[in-house]
């Protein structure tokens, strides 16, 4: 009897110990805890003269990417973003007020931070954790957008939600395919001319700001980053 009494606090310490080892393991398991790189690729409209087409109308985007790594399933990214959106009412089927045509082009910035999560733990090593090269994810966050007009210019605020994936190429280097779109919260992003004038900012002179169709913009970005800060974290320091 005296023997089973005492194995219980030895097996309790035993299974503390060994969570622990495997707390210890995951907590060092990202190896660095920072990327930084840059992203080139495309960047589309959807607004007023383009409800239901995510690949119309592209043009060439670019921008700068941070990421930190939490672990090999969370990180948070931040960008910095440009690129191009233009419409035009003679490729939309809609009818605006007196059969007018319209169209517009502008240039935008972004600043912008997400958080990701990896549906696998993303790394090249420490294969005891099942580690993968590749690693597919979802990505939402907010951002700010800003874009400068003939007469009016744009700034307000986007939330993002998107898709991707990630591959190791090889230690510290990592290549990234990514589409997200953003919601813009505001429908003056294709009005970049004057308020006096006929333009795609409440074409229909809606009263009520609930009946307006806010704006959207979406990019598909490559990118290249270099992972740096070492991660130094061990059992007698986790934090």
């Amino acid at each position: 009897m005296k023997r089973i009494l005492f194995l219980y606090p030895v097996k309790a310490l035993f299974f503390l110990s060994s969570m622990g080892m495997i707390v210890c393991a995951t907590a060092v398991a990202q190896e660095y805890k920072y990327e930084i790189g840059g992203m080139a690729g495309m960047s589309m409209y959807m607004g007023d003269v383009n409800q239901t087409k995510f690949f119309q109308g592209w043009h060439p985007a670019a921008g700068a990417v941070f990421r930190k790594n939490f672990n090999l399933r969370w990180a948070l990214k931040a960008d910095l973003l440009m690129g191009k959106v233009d419409g035009d009412t003679q490729n939309t089927e809609n009818v605006f007020p007196a059969n007018a045509q319209i169209s517009f082009s502008r240039n935008f910035y972004e600043l912008g931070g997400q958080m990701e999560f990896n549906f696998l733990p993303y790394s090249d090593k420490y294969a005891y954790l099942n580690t993968s090269k590749t690693a597919p994810y979802v990505l939402t966050g907010l951002g700010l957008t800003f874009a400068p007009g003939d007469d009016r210019a744009f700034l307000g605020l986007n939330w993002a939600l998107g898709v991707g994936i990630k591959y190791k190429i090889r230690n510290r280097i990592n290549l990234g395919l990514e589409y997200a779109v953003r919601k813009l919260f505001r429908d003056d992003f294709d009005a970049p001319g004057k308020a006096d004038e006929l333009n795609l900012n409440n074409p229909y002179q809606f009263e009520t700001s609930r009946t307006k169709n806010n704006d959207w913009y979406s990019t598909l970005m490559f990118s290249v980053t270099w992972d740096f800060g070492p991660n130094k974290k061990n059992c007698n320091n986790l934090e």
